[in-house]
Order: structure tokens, then C-alpha cells, then sequence
């Protein structure tokens, strides 16, 4: 699956992915919120990348930057909309 085939599943299909591929696919469809709930407890570095991406997307700036170190990633310096494509094309290959 590409990030565009992700992007363009359905609600029930996406619903069925693991938990970091669903909250992209929420996020892209302007769920921001369910989105965060679903990675807000997931500590592991996978979970805090995507925590962190959704607050730089969310204008949240500090947050943000609490959660890249936790991922043991840099801050993204692109577009979140690159951002989200990076998070989908490396969850789309290793789950």
C-alpha cells in the first residue's frame, strides 16, 4: 500500500489498520483529535514520532519539540503534509 492508497481507504478499512496507520489516516481526514487520542499513551518511539507530528501540525511548536527526542528523531523541518507522507511511507513498511 502507498500513502495515497492509506489516505484513500475507508473508514471501516482504516479502522482495521494498526494503531500509528490509523491515526495518520485520521489525521488526514481532519480528525486531529481522535488522531492524538489514539498515540497519546503510546510511549514507544514510533507512537512519540507521530505525537510529535501531530502537534507541530496542531501549531504547537514546544510540544512538539518535547516529543521528537522521545522518538529519537529530529525535528521535521518540511511540510506536515511531507511529514505525514514520511510517517506513512515507513509505518507502510514495517507493519
Amino acid at each position: 500500500m502507498t500513502p495515497t492508497q492509506l489516505r484513500s481507504l475507508s473508514a471501516s478499512e482504516a479502522a482495521a489498520l494498526p494503531t500509528l496507520l490509523h491515526a495518520l489516516w485520521l489525521d488526514a481526514h481532519g480528525d486531529w483529535s481522535v488522531a492524538h487520542a489514539l498515540v497519546d499513551e503510546l510511549e514507544t518511539p514510533d507512537g512519540c514520532w507521530v505525537h510529535a507530528y501531530l502537534h507541530r501540525k496542531n501549531g504547537e511548536a514546544s510540544n512538539a519539540a518535547y516529543w521528537y527526542p522521545k522518538a529519537a528523531k529530529p525535528a521535521f523541518t518540511g511540510s506536515p503534509d511531507d511529514e505525514w507522507t514520511t510517517l506513512a511511507t515507513h509505518f507502510l513498511m514495517t507493519h
